[in-house]
């Protein structure tokens, strides 16, 4: 989707405190999937309604945790929290359920049957796990993804960006096989082609793997079958500022905010519909 007239004004989130602030209606699609309250301890004291809306702040403007504004909860917490639901899994889980919804929303079965890989590379600025793309002449990671057809995002994983995305596809497909299982079918491009990764797939189920080569006649930008949906998923989910490149020492933190990231756009759709 590009940003015309209309869009700007449908999309357009004016008279909140914070363009990034979740809805009433956002808030009621997340706030059934976040763990509750502890039965020991000292109760709550913080509204994680609040805290979400610092998460999504930093998301969305890129700015570091100590740059928070001071009506939002202060960083120590807000990072706190976010640790804490990362190491439980509450973002794959969120977006797990979500996905789900949204696919019924649109007329479509639950579980997809079909996807689409590809991978990202980006730039790291915190040191951590990296290394060289050779091919797009990055040093940093690779955010390696598989969406359903209508490019919705069904399992990622970041591996460093010397991966060779033929290795680091058999990665992404052992990790959604216990979420969708009905999922058989792969459309992927030329960099997925060879009998290595073939080989994977039918050792881990019964997977088609469909590479959709460029043709040879083919000069300059065109949009091919089918690869075009995850590349508009990577666009959807760069206009978050804190994607724009690897800010994250940990590969479990860079990983947290791309379901975030995920997560925002299908709440929002959610909601409109």
């Amino acid at each position: 989707m590009s940003w015309t007239e209309i869009t700007r004004r449908q999309y357009r989130r004016e008279g909140g405190r914070y363009s990034s602030d979740v809805t009433d209606a956002e808030w009621q699609l997340m706030m059934r999937h976040l763990p509750p309250d502890r039965r020991l301890g000292r109760p709550r004291t913080r509204c994680l309604r609040e805290v979400v809306n610092a998460i999504l702040y930093l998301l969305s403007a890129g700015c570091p945790w100590r740059m928070l504004p001071r009506e939002l909860p202060p960083p120590s917490t807000v990072q706190r929290y976010f640790y804490r639901w990362r190491d439980e899994g509450v973002w794959e889980r969120m977006n797990h359920h979500l996905v789900m919804r949204g696919r019924e929303a649109l007329g479509r079965e639950a579980s997809p049957s079909a996807g689409v890989i590809d991978s990202q590379s980006v730039k790291t600025a915190e040191g951590g796990p990296r290394g060289y793309d050779a091919g797009k002449k990055t040093n940093g990671r690779k955010r390696h993804i598989l969406t359903d057809t209508n490019g919705l995002l069904l399992t990622a994983i970041v591996h460093a960006a010397d991966v060779q995305d033929r290795d680091g596809a058999v990665s992404v497909l052992s990790a959604h096989h216990d979420l969708y299982p009905w999922l058989r079918h792969v459309f992927a491009d030329g960099g997925y082609a060879g009998d290595k990764l073939r080989q994977a797939a039918t050792a881990l189920g019964r997977f088609t793997i469909e590479v959709i080569k460029r043709p040879d006649a083919a000069k300059g930008f065109e949009v091919l079958p089918r690869r075009w949906v995850v590349e508009r998923t990577f666009a959807w989910l760069s206009r978050n500022r804190r994607l724009a490149k690897d800010f994250e020492r940990s590969i479990a933190s860079a990983l947290a905010w791309l379901w975030l990231a995920h997560i925002k756009l299908l709440v929002r759709r959610l909601a409109r519909s």
